[in-house]
């Protein structure tokens, strides 16, 4: 089979959020030593994530949501010339530095490159190691620590630029993916299918979803074995009938049962089985084609053996 992509960018590491916030540049150190302490990472196609355009986000995301992310980032570095804050808030849990424009470029750039590759056939499947994370951002909105939704605008592009009739997005974060079901509901190409603790932040995905949505919600405390058993009743027949020629991935890993922002008992093997199962439909519709991105995953260990998980089914290594 064709290879596994690693896409990041240096970029990524210089956003954030001020001291002690879980959503920090040393999660990306911690995935990065635990795939070289491993070996994992020799096996990987490592490859250094472009900037999107802003005519491919904006295939997800209003002209006016972009423009003001870029004209916030351009006023604090006047600011801090002027000897102002090192921050600008956008919600209590979430600011921008300087650096958090070109992050999110890197971030949006990584999923599109790897859609890229991947539909080219020089990759099988590809993981984006990237933050900012995006599935809260919405059309129109940043939040939850989000400000472009990577794979909503590469689930997009994958339609509209490469002319894919139907793709599905997979999100297993403890948090609902609210902000790619904003930009993603109602449109037919697309089979979104998500689990998540619930009620929980931010408290969606349980009213009505569009047709295209199959969102799962479960309470505090349940535990793998019993997501599995979910997701083979509802998810898999779903996929399946859906027929999906790419699928993407929101990887969030904070329902890992060490991760103390949420409350749900997933461990690696739990996220090993998901994948595997995500590779099954893949390699029966999509011709094995997967696009991943990081999401959430804020205790350090976990996040990094859980991702390392991830990517040893994505790689079979």
């Amino acid at each position: 089979m064709g290879a596994t992509g690693y896409f990041t960018h240096r970029d990524c590491w210089k956003h954030e959020m001020g001291p002690g916030h879980p959503e920090c540049p040393e999660r990306l150190d911690a995935i990065e030593d635990r795939l070289l302490v491993t070996g994992v990472g020799d096996a990987l196609d490592r490859r250094e994530a472009p900037e999107a355009s802003l005519t491919d986000i904006e295939l997800a995301h209003g002209r006016m949501h972009v423009a003001a992310l870029r004209g916030l980032s351009d006023q604090l570095a006047d600011e801090i010339a002027a000897g102002g804050p090192t921050h600008a808030q956008i919600d209590p849990d979430t600011s921008i530095n300087v650096h958090t424009w070109a992050a999110s470029l890197r971030a949006a750039g990584a999923a599109l490159a790897a859609t890229d590759a991947v539909m080219a056939g020089e990759l099988e499947n590809a993981f984006c190691a990237v933050r900012p994370p995006g599935h809260h951002a919405c059309r129109d909105k940043a939040m939850g620590f989000c400000f472009l939704n990577n794979v909503a605008i590469a689930a997009r592009y994958a339609l509209e630029r490469h002319g894919l009739k139907r793709v599905a997005v997979v999100d297993f974060d403890v948090h609902h993916g609210n902000g790619t079901e904003d930009i993603l509901s109602n449109d037919p190409r697309v089979l979104m299918v998500g689990i998540f603790q619930h009620p929980f932040y931010p408290y969606t995905g349980i009213d009505q979803p569009a047709p295209n949505m199959l969102n799962l919600p479960v309470p505090a405390y349940t535990r793998g074995m019993d997501i599995r058993e979910m997701i083979e009743a509802s998810w898999m027949p779903r996929l399946d009938a859906f027929k999906p020629e790419m699928i993407f991935i929101s990887a969030g890993f904070d329902a890992h049962r060490e991760d103390d922002l949420g409350q749900l008992g997933m461990t690696e093997a739990d996220y090993s089985w998901i994948t595997s199962r995500i590779k099954d439909v893949a390699r029966r519709h999509a011709g094995g084609r997967i696009v991943s991105c990081l999401e959430g995953g804020y205790n350090l260990s976990a996040l990094a053996r859980s991702v390392e998980a991830h990517i040893r089914e994505l790689a079979d290594v």
